[in-house]
């Protein structure tokens, strides 16, 4: 199993190569902190929401508890999970679960306009915080705006200079990855794959439009 250890977390930030147009960290104080990335993806909306709604498919495995991103699956409405299932392959390769990780709720989804998460990411889960994840769509265009804001507030162990950086990082990292499903040939479109990556499917939920986020 993948340890996300604070240590961990801070040498896979160092390597991320954040590409995305705007990214920093917005606010520190003693018990938290936010982060703030955004960018522009070569999609419309509707395919860049079937591919955000997939972590699989862009996720990095390296932030997970098994090291393999093809556990990760998000149910697309209130109360849904963004979790991972652990998973043991026997000797003859048949696959079954030996448990699971809930890394975020749902508190709010808006089909091809935002969701809205709740959960403290990787090592933070095991502090006394409250992260809540919020990731936007708007259109430009035939192109998308997209902005994750990911706000952290709590007792936490971790000095908030050292862990909000790293956390930014990560953050930054995911747009990066979703955006670059985008690029180039071969790029998914809104008949393309995506939607629910549940395992057991889900239907997508709608939600009444919130007003636009700062």
């Amino acid at each position: 199993m993948a340890k996300l250890t604070f240590h961990a977390i801070l040498g896979m930030a160092a390597l991320c190569s954040v590409t995305a147009a705007q990214a920093e960290v917005t606010n520190t104080a003693d018990n938290g902190f936010t982060v703030r990335h955004q960018t522009v993806i070569a999609g419309d909306t509707e395919a860049v929401w079937k591919a955000m709604i997939a972590p699989a498919r862009y996720w990095n495995g390296d932030h997970s508890w098994t090291g393999n991103a093809e556990n990760f699956y998000l149910v697309p409405q209130a109360g849904g999970c963004f979790c991972e299932l652990i998973r043991t392959t026997s000797a003859d390769n048949i696959k079954a679960s030996d448990g699971s990780v809930q890394h975020m709720r749902v508190i709010y989804a808006h089909n091809n306009k935002m969701l809205r998460l709740s959960g403290a990411l990787g090592p933070l889960q095991s502090e006394a915080v409250v992260g809540t994840l919020t990731m936007q769509l708007q259109p430009e265009g035939e192109k998308t705006v997209a902005r994750f804001t990911y706000k952290v507030g709590g007792y936490m162990e971790f000095p908030v200079d050292q862990i909000a950086p790293a956390v930014d990082g990560v953050i930054g990292e995911q747009l990066a990855r979703l955006s670059a499903l985008f690029d180039g040939p071969g790029a998914p479109d809104a008949d393309g794959q995506g939607g629910s990556s549940d395992p057991d499917d889900s239907d997508e939920s709608g939600a009444a439009e919130e007003p636009d986020q700062g």
